[in-house]
């Protein structure tokens, strides 16, 4: 498939009553509203095309952007097309799934995630805490850089309330991914999760919720399941 054919798949697929949960959420014009198991359905068909997927994300249609996620090749994917990525974010389904998925798997993961986490664009922002918590879900412990975690661990129990709001929710999630992904430091990230307490986010015209670091965190270490490695970082 070419990009205007998947365009017009794209527009085939697109549901009103997708678009207004998606615009509840925070999306912009332009998109369809295409719902993700649609999504799943062109990518079964297209596989991975790294050069579809960068022109996908060129049309600016988010519909597009979440598919050319799903498509594109980590392996591929280069600082600068990222960081074109990054900044070409217009709200948290492309900055923190599409874009952080595929970033969290490239060869430049690491570094572009502490890179984004200072940026000022709260998309930006955003996707880079999300990518560092992809990362850490898929490399060995022993790849990691663990008193940077510790570092940024730190980071987030002394100014997570302060943060804008969308990087409120990821800096949470990124405690969260410390502490069910780093078996030698859950403790620590649970222990920032309860100073942490309740994280506060405005999610929209939506009844999503913020999970509980903590209790997230002790519910995982219940099941035994802290350090099991996720095969992908993208859904």
């Amino acid at each position: 498939m070419d990009l205007n054919e998947v365009m017009d798949a794209l527009y085939q697929f697109g549901n009103e009553g997708t678009k207004r949960i998606y615009m509840n959420h925070g999306a912009p014009e332009p998109f369809f509203g295409v719902k993700v198991v649609d999504l799943k359905k062109l990518q079964k068909k297209i596989k991975t095309n790294h050069q579809l997927a960068l022109e996908l994300y060129d049309t600016g249609n988010s519909d597009a952007q979440y598919l050319a996620g799903m498509i594109a090749d980590p392996k591929l994917a280069t600082k600068e097309e990222l960081n074109d990525w990054a900044k070409g974010a217009t709200w948290y389904m492309i900055s923190d799934y599409a874009v952080a998925g595929v970033a969290a798997s490239s060869k430049d993961a690491w570094s572009l995630g502490l890179e984004w986490i200072q940026s000022d664009q709260e998309f930006i922002s955003s996707a880079g805490w999300c990518t560092l918590a992809g990362y850490i879900s898929i490399r060995n412990d022993d790849e990691i850089d663990l008193l940077k975690i510790e570092e940024l661990l730190t980071f987030a129990e002394n100014h997570i309330h302060e943060q804008q709001n969308r990087v409120r929710y990821s800096l949470n999630g990124f405690v969260i991914a410390v502490g069910v992904y780093i078996e030698s430091l859950s403790e620590k990230a649970m222990e920032v999760g309860k100073n942490i307490g309740k994280v506060s986010v405005n999610m929209g015209k939506t009844s999503c919720k913020v999970p509980i670091a903590e209790d997230y965190i002790f519910k995982v270490r219940s099941m035994d399941r802290v350090g099991k490695k996720k095969k992908s970082t993208r859904c």
